[in-house]
């Protein structure tokens, strides 16, 4: 059985000013699935963020639903793991040099670390680590 995967379909702006701030992260773009309206951003072997024209993303939309202005009103909390600390501070750093935002203040729960940054769109995304140890209960 194939394992699960997941897309997060972003609306945006400006495709190419979001393709950029993500390949800034480090991510690279599937071509098979982007075209002038999309962008596959592949995160890892089994998550993509698919960067939408906002027209585009209307499309998948239900008719009369107004898209949301994420940079007014939080839609989603988009939240990745990391393996330590420093990466998860590594990605948060590599967002805010990139041209992201912050989105609130570092968390530090000692066994739990996170960060968090908003991408160009105001889309909020989550970065932490959890101690495995704590993870197992």
């Amino acid at each position: 059985m194939a394992p699960q995967m997941i897309f997060v379909n972003l609306p945006v702006k400006d495709l190419d000013t979001s393709k950029a701030f993500y390949e800034k992260l480090g991510y690279s773009i599937n071509p098979q699935f982007s075209d002038e309206t999309a962008a596959c951003v592949v995160i890892s072997d089994t998550i993509f963020a698919m960067l939408l024209t906002e027209e585009k993303f209307k499309s998948f939309t239900a008719p009369g639903k107004e898209i949301s202005d994420a940079t007014k009103a939080t839609e989603v909390l988009i939240t990745l793991s990391a393996e330590s600390r420093a990466k998860a501070d590594e990605l948060a750093d590599a967002a805010l040099a990139a041209g992201g935002g912050p989105a609130k203040e570092p968390m530090d729960m000692g066994f739990m670390y996170g960060r968090s940054f908003a991408d160009p769109d105001g889309h909020h995304w989550e970065v932490f680590w959890m101690d495995p140890a704590a993870a197992q209960g």
